[in-house]
């Protein structure tokens, strides 16, 4: 309890341990440790592969030769990194990767929304889709180096094939599935066409759209890989193909755990983008 004078005085009582309040550096630290266990917990399963692949050639449960440590796989993939072969390998994959991915969304988005939300379109061109989607795009790989050459022209085309129907199918079902009821309120409210697709259809469509923008991101680099083994001086698809061939198994390695962070930071990144343009959505809870 406070007396009179220390009322007067401004003063009171010191602060128990429970009252202080919390250091801001602590309060960090804390959270940090938080981050790290959650973290430690969810890859619980992957750092248990990473032990048996580095345990298993050691202990001569599986032939080193054939599937090497994983240090020493990550020691080949740094020798690739000091002398610059593993800097133009990848940044020609995410350059082509990239080129392709870009050019398909910004094509096949708007004609995915034009098809489905104009029905007589999408009767027209409906059969040229099925066709094209179940013809496989490593079946079109050697038509499109006999029509374009072993250049970048036909391994962009490539992705950008291979990307346009995830893209285009879930576009025209996301057009589709919006709720007639909304579309029907807001013309009742008085929404021009410009409003109704900018404040109903867009928004309502946006999860779909991003779930094939996903899937088309994974079947670029899948595309990629495969096109880069024929014909291609630089590339993860080369040096893995290259590494095999010279039998250089831990760099082959190397490469594909290349491919798989790439595929994973693409896909953050996109979950990134997909949660700052739907801010509005609620998150889903346990």
């Amino acid at each position: 309890m406070l007396t009179l004078l220390e009322v007067a005085h401004g003063r009171r009582e010191p602060l128990t341990s429970m009252e202080r309040p919390a250091s801001p550096v602590a309060d960090r630290i804390r959270a940090a440790a938080r981050g790290l266990a959650a973290f430690g917990h969810r890859s619980l399963l992957l750092i248990a592969l990473l032990a048996v692949w580095e345990a298993a050639p050691r202990i001569g449960l599986i032939d080193a030769v054939f599937l090497p440590p994983f240090s020493e796989v990550i020691a080949a993939g740094w020798q690739l990194a000091q002398t610059g072969e593993l800097y133009d390998d990848v940044s020609a994959s995410l350059l082509r990767a990239l080129s392709g991915f870009l050019i398909s969304v910004a094509l096949i988005v708007p004609l995915g929304v034009a098809v489905g939300w104009y029905a007589r379109l999408g009767d027209l061109v409906n059969q040229f889709i099925e066709i094209c989607r179940n013809t496989a795009p490593l079946a079109l790989l050697p038509v499109f180096i006999l029509l374009l050459g072993i250049g970048e022209t036909s391994k962009i085309t490539m992705v950008v094939y291979s990307c346009a129907w995830p893209l285009l199918l879930n576009t025209v079902a996301a057009v589709k599935q919006v709720d007639p009821l909304l579309i029907k309120s807001a013309r009742t409210m008085g929404a021009t066409p410009q409003q109704l697709f900018r404040k109903v259809i867009l928004p309502a469509a946006l999860p779909t759209i991003f779930v094939g923008i996903r899937l088309a991101s994974a079947s670029a680099m899948l595309v990629l890989v495969a096109s880069e083994m024929v014909g291609a001086k630089a590339g993860l698809g080369y040096l893995i193909i290259n590494s095999q061939y010279s039998f250089l198994i831990p760099q082959m390695y190397f490469g594909i755990l290349g491919i798989t962070v790439i595929g994973l930071a693409s896909n953050a990144v996109l979950e990134a983008l997909e949660r700052r343009f739907m801010r509005w959505k609620a998150p889903v809870t346990a």
